[in-house]
């Protein structure tokens, strides 16, 4: 159930909005970062299994 909001719902509904999208953002960002992290992690790991 939403609460009356009166002359405020349309601050209070794109701060939810926005701070959603920023979580989302977040989110993906990290992912993205972590699965680029694991592949430089992977390749240094065979260079030296390679080398050593």
């Amino acid at each position: 159930m939403m609460p009356d909001l009166g002359k405020y719902a349309d601050a209070v509904l794109s701060a939810y909005a926005a701070s959603i999208l920023l979580l989302v953002l977040l989110v993906l960002v990290s992912l993205w970062r972590g699965r680029r992290m694991r592949a430089e992690l992977t390749a240094v790991e065979n260079r030296l299994k390679r080398d050593g």
